[in-house]
């Protein structure tokens, strides 16, 4: 004996019970709930509720949105939603269409569009955009530089006059210097004139992590920072040179070019002293 279809089975066992509108009607009011209330709950419009209560499914917009909105009336009155569910209608199976092509065509799903061939797309509105703009890159890429320096005109051209001889001989060693001086500095110092930078008035040599702080006669920081072991740092600026070291003892100090010892204004491994 042949059995029945799966859907027709639910189906006879749909109408043999009330339907899942009057199963939700029925939970709703044995909750004492208004449907508005439920409505305010589920961020849904009351008539969508009402339509689901009578059975209107051709008010609704899909098989999907039914289910999936009477599941969540189910959770909010503590409902088991399976019967319920049971009684919905269910969204129909996607069928695919069977193309007389042969196995090596390309599939097409139903909703696709046919691809519009490339000269036809070419000779369309959006093609010739394109080309245009590609031309215009072509010729702008292409463009001779003497046109170009042609139509500044003469008032816009700027004549590079080289520096005398005599001035670029002393410029150079004054550059290499500061070029060593800034090499030797640790990333994160302050970068200072260069004729600061040529003859600093105090460097700082440390063995070990210690703070360096120094500022000129106006007030002005000239530098401020964290040695590490094996970094130094130079400073310079308007006299008398106000100087805090953090670590003493694992900092070494040049004035001028000397050796400075800071035994003297050492207190508690911090030395405060004066250039002048």
């Amino acid at each position: 004996m042949n059995e029945a279809p799966v859907d027709a089975v639910q189906e006879a066992a749909a109408l043999a019970g009330p339907s899942a509108g009057a199963m939700l009607r029925s939970a709703r009011e044995a909750s004492g709930l208004h449907i508005a209330a439920l409505a305010v709950a589920l961020k849904v419009p009351v008539k969508r509720l009402e339509a689901l209560e009578a059975d209107r499914w051709d008010l609704l917009p899909d098989a999907v949105f039914v289910r999936a909105l009477a599941s969540s009336v189910c959770r909010a009155l503590g409902l088991v939603p399976a019967p319920v569910l049971d009684r919905l209608p269910r969204s129909a199976t996607p069928v695919l269409q069977v193309q007389e092509g042969g196995i090596n065509s390309p599939f097409r799903a139903p909703g696709d569009k046919p691809r519009m061939p490339l000269p036809a797309w070419l000779s369309g509105p959006a093609g010739l955009v394109v080309a245009v703009l590609l031309l215009g890159a072509i010729g702008i890429a292409f463009y001779p530089q003497s046109l170009v320096a042609t139509a500044a005109g003469p008032g816009l051209v700027r004549e590079t006059v080289a520096p005398p001889a005599d001035s670029a001989a002393t410029a150079a060693p004054v550059a290499q210097a500061a070029s060593a001086v800034s090499t030797a500095a640790a990333p994160g110092a302050e970068v200072l004139p260069a004729a600061a930078v040529a003859t600093p008035v105090i460097v700082f040599r440390s063995s070990g992590p210690s703070w360096i702080e120094v500022t000129d006669a106006s007030g002005v920081a000239q530098l401020r920072k964290t040695l590490v072991a094996g970094e130094s740092a130079a400073a310079s600026g308007a006299l008398p040179l106000s100087v805090v070291v953090g670590r003493a003892d694992v900092t070494l100090v040049e004035v001028r070019g000397k050796p400075w010892s800071m035994a003297e204004a050492v207190r508690d491994n911090v030395a405060r002293f004066e250039v002048k």
